[in-house]
Protein backbone atom coordinates (compact mmCIF):
# COMPACT_ATOMS: atom_id res chain seq x y z
CA UNK A 1 0.00 0.00 0.00
CA UNK A 2 1.59 2.86 -1.55
CA UNK A 3 0.43 6.87 0.12
CA UNK A 4 -2.57 7.70 -1.62
CA UNK A 5 -3.85 4.15 -1.53
CA UNK A 6 -3.54 4.63 2.50
CA UNK A 7 -5.11 8.27 2.23
CA UNK A 8 -7.94 6.58 0.41
CA UNK A 9 -8.18 3.89 2.92
CA UNK A 10 -8.26 6.65 5.59
CA UNK A 11 -10.68 8.41 3.76
CA UNK A 12 -13.74 5.67 3.56
CA UNK A 13 -12.77 4.15 6.72
CA UNK A 14 -13.40 7.65 8.88
CA UNK A 15 -15.97 9.11 6.44
CA UNK A 16 -13.20 11.83 5.94
CA UNK A 17 -12.84 14.14 2.23
CA UNK A 18 -9.20 12.38 1.01
CA UNK A 19 -7.98 15.90 1.51
CA UNK A 20 -8.83 16.12 5.09
CA UNK A 21 -7.14 12.61 5.50
CA UNK A 22 -4.08 14.06 3.19
CA UNK A 23 -4.04 16.67 5.83
CA UNK A 24 -4.13 14.18 8.91
CA UNK A 25 -1.41 11.89 7.29
CA UNK A 26 0.82 14.47 6.75
CA UNK A 27 0.04 15.79 9.99
CA UNK A 28 0.99 12.40 12.09
CA UNK A 29 3.85 11.67 9.84
CA UNK A 30 5.70 15.43 10.56
CA UNK A 31 4.49 14.71 14.36
CA UNK A 32 6.70 11.52 14.77
CA UNK A 33 9.29 13.29 12.35
CA UNK A 34 9.46 16.01 15.09
CA UNK A 35 9.75 13.75 18.38
CA UNK A 36 12.04 11.69 16.83
CA UNK A 37 13.85 13.92 15.89
CA UNK A 38 13.95 15.43 18.98
CA UNK A 39 14.70 12.29 21.04
CA UNK A 40 11.49 11.06 22.35
CA UNK A 41 9.74 7.77 21.94
CA UNK A 42 6.61 7.45 20.94
CA UNK A 43 3.79 5.08 22.03
CA UNK A 44 0.43 3.42 20.60
CA UNK A 45 -0.90 1.60 22.62
CA UNK A 46 -2.20 -1.29 20.85
CA UNK A 47 -0.62 -0.38 18.06
CA UNK A 48 3.22 -0.37 18.52
CA UNK A 49 6.25 2.30 19.46
CA UNK A 50 8.67 4.29 17.31
CA UNK A 51 12.22 4.92 18.74
CA UNK A 52 15.61 5.82 17.81
CA UNK A 53 18.52 3.53 17.99
CA UNK A 54 22.25 4.88 18.04
CA UNK A 55 24.34 2.60 15.61
CA UNK A 56 27.65 2.78 16.29
CA UNK A 57 30.71 3.62 13.93
CA UNK A 58 32.18 0.44 12.20
CA UNK A 59 34.40 -1.14 9.80
CA UNK A 60 32.42 -2.59 6.87
CA UNK A 61 34.15 -3.53 3.52
CA UNK A 62 33.35 -2.92 0.18
CA UNK A 63 31.96 -5.89 -2.12
CA UNK A 64 33.07 -5.08 -5.28
CA UNK A 65 36.72 -4.64 -4.34
CA UNK A 66 37.27 -6.02 -0.58
CA UNK A 67 38.71 -2.99 0.78
CA UNK A 68 38.07 -1.78 4.27
CA UNK A 69 36.09 1.37 4.47
CA UNK A 70 34.38 3.43 7.72
CA UNK A 71 31.20 3.33 8.31
CA UNK A 72 30.19 6.53 10.41
CA UNK A 73 28.00 6.11 13.13
CA UNK A 74 24.18 7.16 12.80
CA UNK A 75 20.61 7.31 14.42
CA UNK A 76 18.42 4.35 13.36
CA UNK A 77 14.15 4.64 13.31
CA UNK A 78 12.97 1.51 14.80
CA UNK A 79 9.19 0.83 15.15
CA UNK A 80 8.19 -2.11 17.56
CA UNK A 81 4.54 -3.68 17.05
CA UNK A 82 2.44 -3.93 20.13
CA UNK A 83 0.19 -7.23 21.21
CA UNK A 84 -3.11 -6.35 18.99
CA UNK A 85 -1.36 -5.51 16.05
CA UNK A 86 0.86 -9.15 16.21
CA UNK A 87 -2.23 -10.54 16.60
CA UNK A 88 -4.15 -9.62 14.12
CA UNK A 89 -1.63 -9.89 11.48
CA UNK A 90 -1.03 -13.82 12.57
Amino acid sequence: MNKSELIDAMASTSGLSKADSKRALDAFVSSVEGALKSGDKISLVGFGSFGISKRAARTGRNPQTGKEIKITAKNVVKFKAGADLSGKVN
